[in-house]
């Protein structure tokens, strides 16, 4: 299980006040630079699309870069593990 989600079989769900959160900045957002004020559920129904349509890019996204530093990180161990040949 990931600290602060659920993994669930549509993806992943933020928890409660990760989502409040999110939610909280994002009607900012929408206030300050657009110009467009926006209601809570407005802003989930847009948290939501963002979350179901662009998640996945942000997401696949992580996971290579979390493979790319474990692959260095076992490289840096495996170097310094290695016996030099005398």
């Amino acid at each position: 299980m990931l600290r602060g989600h659920r993994l669930t079989m549509a993806g992943i769900e933020l928890d409660k006040d990760v989502r409040e959160a999110a939610l909280r900045k994002l009607t900012l957002y929408m206030r300050d630079e657009l110009d467009r004020p926006v209601s809570g559920l407005e802003a989930g129904f847009l948290l939501d699309f963002i979350g179901e349509t662009l998640g996945p890019a942000f997401f696949n996204q992580g996971v290579r870069d979390a493979q790319t530093l474990m692959l260095q990180k076992l490289d840096d161990v495996v170097y310094e593990i290695e016996k030099p040949l005398d």
